[in-house]
């Protein structure tokens, strides 16, 4: 759910002075769509509300959606996720083969390195927020992720 190129930030998620409202509006920040290069239904827009060095020391937040019919690809994370639904219907996927339905107010967590998928199953926009355990992370997709045109997703200054 991490968005490797110009991940548009809220400037209000930079580190707050003192006294001053750290708030992040995050239905205001503008999602950056993302698109698996083999399979259609890998389709989902997202945005970072904060991470490293922008509003965090020791965590990552991310808001997104996927539209009726698309799903987030299978991936795992290089660190603990907690996921919670905000609204819409989903189905979420773990690497055992189990599945679990989500919905609003769905909290779950996925350890490392928990090879995991959601998929859109209802007929409104599933809107999530994900909690990352670290603030700069990646996460290894099964395919090919556009753009940028790599396996590899994660936090806009990851590499320092």
């Amino acid at each position: 759910m991490a968005l490797a190129s110009a991940a548009k930030l809220n400037p209000m998620a930079a580190k707050a002075p003192p006294g001053k409202n750290p708030m992040v509006a995050s239905d205001k920040l503008q999602r950056s769509k993302v698109w698996g290069e083999t399979d259609p239904a890998v389709r989902w827009a997202g945005a970072f509300a904060v991470y490293g060095g922008h509003g965090a020391t020791a965590s990552s937040t991310i808001v997104y959606e996927i539209e009726p019919g698309g799903r987030l690809g299978w991936h795992t994370d290089a660190t603990e996720e907690t996921q919670y639904i905000i609204a819409g219907q989903g189905k979420l996927y773990l690497e055992d083969g189990s599945t679990y339905p989500v919905g609003p107010g769905s909290v779950f967590v996925l350890p490392t390195p928990v090879k995991h998928d959601l998929e859109n199953t209802g007929k409104e926009t599933l809107k999530a927020v994900a909690f990352f355990a670290a603030a700069m992370f990646t996460q290894d997709f099964d395919q090919v992720m556009l753009p940028p045109k790599s396996h590899i997703l994660g936090t806009p200054n990851r590499g320092g």
